[in-house]
């Protein structure tokens, strides 16, 4: 990469890593201070009443509080800069903050469905005001909306952690909601819900918290890169008139909205070195300023255009392997007539069992078809294709 890329991208991904952590850091905070006052005004009315889903609910805020101060320093983590032990930067942070928030998810889950299994087996019976209920009421509606808001921000920031502390805000609401509901039930019919509604609301705070660790799991483990974000590279490449085809897109990522990746271009033979040369750093350029994504290697494919013999032998040889549904494309086609060999790339889909017997098999079909010449068959991971 060339020094003014490497100046141009430093600009970029700093400011724009800046903003999206002041983001993050502000809405947790909105979140801090909205799950400590709904957590101590519950506290005091389940202790007045002697509601242990109340006080269940005080506890499960305050685990709330404590999941935006981990999305906190989490996102402070990941912001800090490349050293030399950690190059890509600290961005994968953010997913190991999303698993601790599901561990807690879990652990009021757990927690709470201890005391409320305590409560069935030793029943108290609550003491509600009308004054309680109103509280409770107002709780259920802030969360709604202190949810919805967290996690549209969670999306339009990219973050994972502010995602799963509003999904988890908008969980609480429904168990507000449904001690309010236990509450109204034993007030009219004097019988009490409460404790075996803690039970089914425990095992759907576990069920939320076990989704949220999978995802950051699978999140740090890397996952497959988001279509449409495929889809836009591609166009960007392909808006230079001497890219004939983009193929092999691979992007890794070093945390929400941070990827380095590289790629192979497909260019007619007839192009120059030198001209090969600015093409690679002005797409290097355009994804860096249009994506925010470092390419750090651009392959190329060359394209046989003088010889029709051998445009027509690609036309076959595509062919046969249009018959193979488990080939998702082939690409690098080339024949090099100084060594009489044909060689081309094929994607193979992840549903094939045996990709070794695939290729032997295409290679001896295409030897077949054209004995005189040799035969080289290059097995592709499928990591962008399906995504396109």
């Amino acid at each position: 990469m060339d020094e003014t890329l490497e100046k141009y991208n430093g600009i970029i991904k700093t400011q724009s890593q800046k903003e999206r952590n002041s983001g993050i850091v502000k809405v947790s905070i909105v979140g801090i201070a909205a799950n400590v006052l709904l957590s101590a005004f519950k506290a005091a009315i389940g202790f007045a009443s002697g509601s242990i889903a109340i006080v269940l609910d005080a506890v499960n805020n305050l685990s709330d509080a404590a999941s935006s101060l981990i999305t906190i320093i989490g996102a402070k983590l990941a912001n800090k800069a490349p050293d030399r032990d950690h190059p890509f930067g600290h961005g994968r942070a953010e997913y190991l903050s999303s698993s601790v928030i599901a561990v807690i998810v879990m652990y009021a889950g757990i927690t709470s469905l201890i005391e409320s299994v305590k409560k069935i087996i030793t029943p108290v019976v609550p003491d509600y005001s009308v004054y309680a209920l109103v509280i409770i009421a107002i709780a259920v509606a802030v969360k709604i909306v202190l949810g919805v808001y967290v996690k549209k921000q969670g999306e339009k920031l990219d973050s994972s952690a502010l995602v799963n502390s509003g999904k988890d805000a908008m969980l609480d609401s429904i168990v507000s909601a449904s001690t309010l509901i236990a509450a109204i039930i034993f007030i009219c019919g004097k019988v009490s819900l409460e404790a075996y509604l803690g039970v089914i609301i425990s095992f759907l705070i576990i069920k939320a918290g076990y989704d949220m660790a999978r995802e950051a799991v699978s999140s740090i483990l890397g996952e497959r890169t988001d279509k449409k974000l495929i889809r836009e590279i591609s166009r960007t490449m392909l808006s230079f008139k001497e890219v004939k085809g983009v193929y092999d897109i691979v992007l890794n990522n070093y945390g929400p909205a941070s990827y380095t990746g590289s790629a192979h271009v497909e260019v007619n033979d007839t192009l120059t070195a030198d001209k090969i040369d600015g093409l690679l750093r002005n797409i290097s350029m355009k994804v860096m300023k249009e994506h925010n994504i470092v390419l750090t290697a651009i392959g190329i494919y060359s394209i046989n255009t003088k010889d029709k013999k051998i445009i027509e032998m690609k036309k076959n040889i595509l062919k046969i392997l249009k018959e193979y549904k488990n080939v998702l494309q082939i690409h690098g086609f080339y024949f090099d007539e100084e060594t009489q060999t044909v060689r081309f790339d094929i994607v193979v889909s992840f549903d094939e069992h045996d990709k070794q017997k695939l290729r032997e098999d295409i290679s001896r079909r295409v030897s077949a078809m054209y004995p005189k010449f040799a035969v080289e068959v290059q097995l592709d991971t499928d990591f962008s294709v399906s995504a396109e």
